[in-house]
């Protein structure tokens, strides 16, 4: 029935599951994936979207990497929109409504090709350990199945409970079971410490009884892009059409008399919330002084009639679901399919781990998803990704893999949670990268696809579409440093757009380096566009050129900074150095780099409450220097 013993064994089958089990496989390892229901693999359990803003970049990394979760937004997309363009390249985010359903079945149709990887569904309960190294998972069905690792990827399922107003359901997501066990071992017998977190979901409605007459429409982008750099999947043709409408003073009043009727309010929620997104609750609690707060109105699918209602997380009983959703302009019949719910569940602590994902109480033990404390899908399937990457690498004693915060939006992210760890839903944003500039999902592929090559999960045939692309920009670079504009030729363009005419030739790059001159004003002119046909320069290549010339002062000084952020990261601190001996050292400081044990000087720069001080008592007992 299964194998004597798998190289990895992945715990549940989420978006980090699902990328986790990807990877391990892809890169040779015998994968077991093994899930309470083989169904929801990939399962949406939330908004029938992926990407957004810092979330899209994410997805681009992953599949420069080598993982699916591109790949599948791309074979699900009922429409595509780039978030942010009004602003400068480096917030430009994509974002793609999914089929819901589509979007589960191509994940599970992407694990099955795979012959590397084993399905199973059984619920794991507990973690076969011997001398604090994993050996495999015990199953609710009782069975014993060997691993050299486990990934835990449990998402909201660990002790999960389900709120809707005064009812308390045991689930891990609507009508299916909450996993017992896990938790409780790892926390009595091993050491580790763990703690509570709630997120929620909106109601879903019957789209036929919605007037959006009374909504603003929101319309994919023409053309359509995708998230995938490399996989053959055709552009949208046609898109549906997401909505916008509001709430108003009624609903607020309505919701702000039934404060009392919220598990949120009343204290039966205990975990905490996530920040970013917050219940309609509490949003209309924390932000009273607004008048109203956005809903989008998005469509779950092609041949749906089901509507998710993105804006509206609650956990009111269901009939105040309803009460206060007819109040909003054009819901006034809305007929309920599904009522919303908050969900609260173990997490773990994520400074609990190394940068690999793996622990440091349980060797070849891997955290991944939500079960770390961030939210999201992308966030997920990036933990995935890397932890599924990393149990490979650990069980055949290679080299780990470990993105810096200058290479990815993943690094960030992974640093974020090791080094400050979050006592809330963690959520990513351009805002938390330093390095934004560099992280551009334009260019994903350009910084990490070559990595993804060297461990295995990139094609030859991959970089080869990569290796050419690189050629055309680099071209296509020469052409505009190199070629001239004669002022007849462009003087009416400049005169048109309000930027100062020239008297003599000037390169096409000095003309395209001015904030009011864009790439298709270039493009416009005859003799520039036969260039651009004649050596096939597509639409991805003008716009990696018309960025890299207009913010080339930026680009070259997060450069600048992260060669300096270089040096400190090539500052390892021996894994068992003894900060306690150091006496001049803050008290402060000894207690967290022990606890913390980062693997760098720059790591230990980054853990709040350690001075510039400390690292130089730091850089003089290890005995070293810049």
């Amino acid at each position: 029935m299964f194998l004597d013993i798998y190289d990895v064994i992945i715990v549940g089958g989420g978006h980090a599951g699902a990328e986790a089990a990807s990877a391990s496989s892809n890169m040779g390892s015998k994968t077991l994936l093994i899930t309470t229901n083989l169904q929801t693999i990939g399962e949406m359990s939330c908004n029938p979207a992926i990407g957004g803003i810092a979330k899209g970049q994410m997805i681009r990394e992953i599949d420069a990497l080598g993982g699916y979760s591109g790949i599948i937004a791309d074979c699900s997309m009922i429409q595509f929109r780039m978030l942010n363009k009004s602003k400068g390249p480096a917030m430009w985010s994509p974002r793609a409504q999914c089929d819901r359903k589509l979007f589960s079945y191509y994940w599970r149709f992407f694990l099955e090709k795979n012959t590397q990887l084993d399905l199973y569904q059984d619920t794991v309960t507990s973690l076969i350990i011997k001398k604090n190294k994993v050996k495999g998972v015990k199953t609710y069905l009782g069975l014993k199945i060997k691993g050299k690792a486990v990934i835990l990827t449990n998402g909201t399922f660990l002790n999960g409970k389900i709120h809707i107003g005064e009812k308390r359901i045991h689930g891990g997501r609507i009508a299916e079971k909450e996993v017992r066990g896990i938790t409780e071992q790892l926390t009595k017998h091993f050491g580790f410490r763990y703690g509570r977190m709630k997120t929620g979901t909106s109601p879903r409605v019957d789209g036929r009884s919605l007037n959006y007459e009374k909504m603003k429409s929101q319309n994919g982008d023409i053309p359509t892009n995708k998230f995938s750099f490399s996989y053959n999947t055709k552009r949208l043709k046609k898109q549906r059409k997401c909505y916008i409408t509001y709430t108003n003073q009624k609903v607020h009043d309505l919701i702000r008399k039934n404060f009392n009727y919220s598990p949120i309010f009343t204290g039966s929620i205990k975990g905490k919330s996530p920040r970013y997104c917050p219940s309609i609750e509490e949003k209309i609690f924390r932000f009273s002084d607004k008048e109203s707060h956005p809903i989008f109105v998005e469509p779950e699918g092609w041949n749906t009639v089901e509507v998710y209602v993105n804006g509206f997380s609650t956990s009111f009983p269901e009939n105040l679901q309803y009460q206060s959703l007819k109040k909003i302009s054009g819901f006034e019949k809305v007929k309920v399919l599904r009522p919303g719910y908050a969900i609260e569940y173990d997490y773990f602590p994520p400074e609990q781990l190394k940068p690999t994902l793996e622990s440091k109480i349980i060797e070849n033990l891997f955290f991944a998803g939500q079960i770390n404390g961030t939210t999201g899908y992308e966030e997920a399937a990036a933990q995935g990704l890397i932890a599924g990457i990393n149990a490979h690498l650990k069980i055949r004693k290679i080299k780990p893999f470990i993105l810096k915060r200058n290479q990815a939006y993943i690094g960030v992210l992974i640093d974020d949670l090791i080094t400050k760890g979050t006592e809330e839903p963690y959520r990513m944003f351009t805002s938390r990268a330093e390095y934004r500039m560099l992280l551009r999902q334009d260019n994903a592929d350009e910084r990490l696809t070559p990595m993804g090559y060297h461990i295995g999960l990139i094609s030859e045939d991959k970089m080869k579409i990569l290796d050419r692309k690189k050629y055309k920009i680099k071209k296509c670079m020469y052409l505009f440093k190199n070629k001239n504009l004669d002022p007849k030729i462009i003087n009416p363009i400049l005169y048109d757009k309000k930027s100062s005419i020239i008297y003599h030739d000037k390169k096409i790059e000095t003309i395209l380096s001015r904030s009011d001159i864009e790439i298709k004003d270039i493009t416009s002119i005859p003799f520039v566009m036969e260039e651009i046909k004649k050596n096939d320069f597509n639409q991805e290549v003008l716009e990696q050129v018309s960025i890299q010339i207009k913010y080339k002062g930026y680009i070259d000084r997060e450069k600048e900074n992260a060669k300096k952020l270089l040096k400190l990261e090539k500052l390892k601190i021996p894994n068992d150095f003894n900060y306690k001996t150091i006496k001049s050292l803050s008290l402060e400081a000894r207690e967290k780099l022990d606890y913390y044990r980062p693997i760098s000087l720059a790591q230990a720069s980054r853990i709040s409450g350690i001075t510039p001080s400390d690292l130089s008592v730091l850089l003089i007992y290890m005995n070293r220097s810049y």
